[in-house]
């Protein structure tokens, strides 16, 4: 009789250990010590000590969740969301605001700190509410066949999959009204197993919603869809594709900016958090100090956020972005605030641009909002047109980190610095930083 070699099946016993938790991380990782190295630890706060499985094990770091907190923390606080601990959207809804503002303050000024080769302290953190503050959200959509059933919410943490959600209390309290009725009207289409997505916009308008579909919808279920958008007062928008999308029922979206009109398109990018926002943006006008002489380039420009508030204050502002459309609507929005002191170009900023028309005119201050690879393509076009002060708003701290380097080196001080609250509950870390020109004595 023939035998067959089989394996022995490997069993490992993932270790628990105790520790007490010494800081918090912008990820709202508690962190401790452990055999000599750094242990990160879903779940835990600073000051408890927890019981800890361990997950992975480095030789410089180690990774663990917090089993059982044998001795809470008093800024452990109980989460609004029932969805939290499922949801991939927040990690941090159990730690208190003033904790998780503190700790992203604090990984900010460590990684300027080590880039500038001096201590940097952040001066203000800016922030808002910490519930119902998100004004746009992305519902992901997928029909069950096992339960006969739709999908509709955000993703688990590092997984594709879905948590079918009921109510989100990060979302405007005007957003969040819609999950559970939007979701039996999607359910009660025909072509619920061929949709693709659901986003949610909340303009100062009102509302809008967008539907990614895969297939053209009949007309039975376009009168649905038409008919719920008036039931609730909503505009509709239909996305049979990537590049198209067809109005169906109410007013174009706008958003208030320093008291003027902004009007963008359903799949603008706008700024989640209008609260935060509007301090951002007046914060930004202050540090600049802006003269009425003064000449002002706004680098990804986006349609105007900044843009068309410093253009009410100075001589002249030229905005830079590399999307088409955004320009499109930045120019179109000056128009609509009788803005003539404002040009938009469009460029890709990744590019060299020192032969743009744009690039050689002479600029007294300078405002920069890149994405979250940062702005090296533009650092030294900046230093060449020798600003006496340049704004830098951030989502991404590395490279924020990186292109003040730039700055550094070439004859700027860094003058302030704010942390940007935008996104409470995740680990998103915005910012905002002001460069001054160093006086030659």
């Amino acid at each position: 009789m023939a035998q067959f070699y089989s394996a022995k099946r490997r069993v490992t016993t993932r270790q628990t250990i105790t520790v007490t938790v010494d800081d918090l991380d912008p990820f709202g990782q508690g962190v401790a010590r452990h055999n000599g190295k750094a242990m990160f630890i879903s779940g835990a706060l600073p000051g408890e000590q927890v019981e800890v499985e361990i997950t992975e094990d480095k030789r410089q770091f180690s990774r663990g969740k917090a089993k059982r907190i044998l001795t809470a923390s008093e800024q452990r606080v109980k989460p609004l969301c029932p969805h939290f601990s499922q949801c991939g959207g927040c990690q941090q809804q159990h730690v208190a605001l003033p904790l998780q503002q503190q700790s992203k303050a604090s990984a900010l000024a460590r990684m300027l700190s080590r880039e500038s080769g001096q201590p940097v302290a952040v001066d203000e953190i800016i922030g808002g509410s910490a519930y119902g503050y998100r004004r746009r959200a992305r519902l992901g959509l997928n029909y069950q066949l096992k339960s006969q059933s739709l999908q509709m919410g955000f993703r688990k943490p590092a997984s594709n999959d879905l948590v079918n959600i009921t109510q989100c209390p990060i979302l405007k309290p005007e957003l969040n009204a819609l999950i559970q009725p939007l979701h039996q009207c999607l359910s009660s289409l025909q072509a619920v197993r061929r949709l693709g997505h659901v986003e949610l916009v909340l303009a100062d308008n009102g509302p809008l919603l967008v539907l990614r579909h895969l297939d053209a919808l009949n007309a039975a279920d376009r009168k649905k869809l038409e008919q719920f958008s008036h039931n609730h007062q909503l505009a509709l928008f239909l996305a049979p594709d990537s590049d198209t999308l067809e109005q169906v029922s109410g007013e174009m979206p706008y958003y208030q900016s320093d008291s003027m009109k902004l009007t963008f398109s359903p799949r603008d990018f706008i700024q989640v958090n209008d609260q935060v926002n509007q301090q951002m943006v007046a914060q930004a006008l202050v540090w600049l100090d802006l003269q009425p002489d003064d000449k002002v380039l706004d680098l990804f420009c986006g349609m105007g956020n900044f843009t068309l508030p410093l253009a009410k204050l100075v001589q002249n502002v030229v905005g830079v972005e590399g999307v088409a459309a955004l320009v499109a609507k930045g120019a179109y929005n000056a128009q609509l605030n009788n803005l003539s002191n404002v040009t938009f170009y469009h460029q890709n900023l990744e590019e060299d641009v020192t032969r743009q028309p744009w690039a050689a005119q002479g600029f007294t201050k300078v405002l920069l909002d890149p994405a979250r690879a940062g702005a090296p393509g533009v650092m030294q076009h900046i230093i060449k047109l020798a600003p006496q002060r340049v704004v830098y708003v951030s989502c991404n701290p590395t490279t924020l980190a990186r292109d003040s380097q730039a700055l550094l080196t070439s004859g700027y001080q860094l003058e302030r610095v704010a942390m940007l609250d935008m996104f409470p509950h995740t680990s998103h870390l915005e910012s905002m930083v002001l460069f001054s020109k160093k006086q030659v004595s």
